[in-house]
């Protein structure tokens, strides 16, 4: 992937903080920040936290990759975003969102199919 395209830079930088922004959330919940004394465990049970960290750490490191533009972390992103999303239309009990976060992580879903869009056509018309 060709993402080192001045225009592609700024949308590319745009995507990893909104994905920085939804992997922090989702580690403050499996904190357990705002449940006071109940453990999060308890909470969402062990299959869910486990699920929610596994896409928190994801979604961290692809934040990571697309900041640094290497072509893994749209890949990683894709990959956890769409699976996520997956899960949770599928009706999984253990994948919970609100509507917003389903909002946002279709907004996210969407963005970097964009970017794998632009940058693919941006690198057919320096191949001319």
């Amino acid at each position: 992937m060709l993402f080192q395209t001045p225009g592609l830079a700024l949308y590319i930088r745009i995507v990893a903080v909104l994905a920085l922004l939804l992997g922090l959330n989702d580690a403050t919940r499996l904190l357990g920040v705002n449940m006071g004394a109940t453990s999060p465990i308890a909470a969402m049970g062990l299959s869910a936290f486990i699920y929610l960290g596994v896409f928190s750490l994801v979604r961290l490191f692809a934040a990571v990759g697309l900041w640094i533009k290497a072509s893994w972390g749209a890949v990683l992103l894709v990959g956890a975003t769409a699976i996520e999303l997956g899960l949770y239309v599928t009706g999984h009990p253990d994948i919970r969102l609100t509507a917003i976060g389903f909002a946002l992580r279709l907004i996210l879903l969407a963005s970097i199919v964009l970017i794998f869009g632009l940058s693919l056509r941006f690198s057919r018309a320096q191949a001319d």
